[in-house]
């Protein structure tokens, strides 16, 4: 499919740290080396503030700053002036809660989300509705991990555009929403991706029949772990707003992006105030720039921007598609090794559909505290996340106050599948079970 002993080359960390596993990406990714040298480019050739500098050294950086978001709005299908840089997709998400939540959200009205959501994509709405006096929904998951959305499979139903009933919708599933979105309802928030369960949630789906329910219904998306993995075009999704982090997709720590329909950005007020989201300050008003710039007060993350650039282009290099199709396989590896040789000692977290996850495996082992498996698996130098992962909520719904998560991703192989299935034997040896 592709090259993966070049990959591997390709990020100086594997030099540094030779028998690292490394299996959480879906915290953070590793960084390729022409990230890393655009970094020290920016430090070492035009280490200059942004916009504010007629000469050579700012200018340069303002137009490697601004080529970024130029790759960004191609990236994902948008235009260049709807792409808002942030710190990351925490900042984001809080971002819209503030400037268009506290902006459109009245008292009674609906704010719907999921059981599966980051904390981010969370907490920021609950508060909202607790301050606003608005009914705040969350739908669940059901036994198999997927979004609590779906009638019962419909088999050998003629499709609506076959008049010659040739076409069947074998196994397809309708979304309802019926009981969920209202004419009350302004805003529906959701992920695309747990960082959990690895459910991959149908959005353009949920969107159409969401908008059809409440054409005035604002649809947010927490793309953070899907823009590492997936082909994201926000119009053919038809979504109102999209997030997602650098951090996650090969890029630096410190950027994330805000993506939203211009006139909706319009629309919002400043989240912060400051240097250069300014049009004209008099002592008695003051004016803002246009979208983008209004929401980016402030000096940014210059150098970290403009290295992201170069984790776009080493991802399209590569192929999404290629990738996703990857850790698809070997999360169904993995699934698959680790059930034949721990059976019922290992629970995996909404295991229904594996073939349909993305490449994140949380489960329990044996009965034991997840942090005292991760530190006897680093111990072997693998590198797995223990905890709640920033989702409570969706955790308490399961029943378990915590987990191990394994994630996938493109520098991993099969026998980082085989480095995890050892180091969880030796887990049970150091327990004596």
């Amino acid at each position: 499919m592709f090259n993966l002993s070049q990959i591997k080359k390709d990020f100086p960390i594997f030099e540094n740290n030779q028998s690292l596993v490394y299996l959480d990406s879906t915290a953070t990714s590793l960084k390729p080396r022409p990230v890393i040298e655009k970094l020290v480019e920016y430090y070492s050739k035009y280490s200059a503030n942004i916009f504010r500098g007629i000469y050579s050294l700012s200018e340069k950086a303002t137009e490697e700053y601004e080529k970024t978001r130029e790759k960004i709005a191609k990236f994902i299908n948008g235009k260049k002036e709807e792409v808002i840089f942030t710190r990351n997709t925490t900042e984001s998400l809080n971002l819209l809660a503030y400037s268009l939540g506290r902006k459109i959200i009245e008292k009674n009205d609906e704010i719907v989300t999921t059981i599966m959501e980051h904390h981010s994509n969370f907490v920021p709405w609950q508060i909202l509705s607790q301050e606003s006096g608005a009914v705040f929904k969350v739908i669940n998951i059901n036994q198999s991990g997927d979004l609590d959305l779906y009638c019962k499979n419909i088999k050998n139903q003629k499709s609506p555009s076959d008049s010659e009933g040739k076409m069947t919708m074998e196994n397809s599933k309708l979304i309802n929403l019926d009981n969920i979105i209202t004419k009350k309802t302004k805003i529906l928030t959701l992920t695309y991706i747990s960082n959990v369960l690895g459910t991959v949630n149908p959005i353009k789906e949920i969107v159409m029949v969401a908008k059809k329910i409440n054409p005035k219904v604002i649809v947010i998306v927490d793309a953070a772990q899907a823009s590492p993995h997936k082909k994201i075009d926000v119009l053919d999704l038809g979504v109102d707003f999209l997030t997602f982090s650098s951090h996650k997709m090969l890029g630096p720590t410190g950027v994330g992006v805000l993506w939203g329909k211009y006139d909706l950005l319009c629309e919002m007020f400043p989240f912060n105030f400051g240097g250069e989201m300014i049009a004209e300050v008099f002592l008695d008003k003051t004016f803002f720039k246009d979208p983008p710039y209004k929401f980016e007060a402030g000096t940014p993350a210059i150098a970290e921007v403009i290295a992201l650039s170069e984790a776009v282009s080493y991802l399209e290099k590569i192929g999404l598609e290629k990738i996703e199709t990857y850790e698809k396989e070997l999360v169904q590896l993995a699934y698959q090794r680790l059930k034949e040789e721990f059976g019922e000692n290992i629970k995996i977290l909404g295991e229904g559909n594996i073939r349909e996850r993305s490449g994140i495996l949380a489960f329990n082992f044996c009965n034991l505290h997840p942090h005292d498996v991760a530190q006897i698996l680093s111990e072997k130098n693998i590198c797995l996340r223990s905890g709640h992962h920033c989702a409570q909520p969706l955790h308490q719904f399961l029943g378990v106050s915590s987990s191990c998560r394994a994630s996938f991703y493109l520098y991993n192989d099969k026998d980082d599948v085989e480095k995890l299935v050892e180091g969880l034997k030796e887990v049970k040896i150091k327990f004596k079970l």
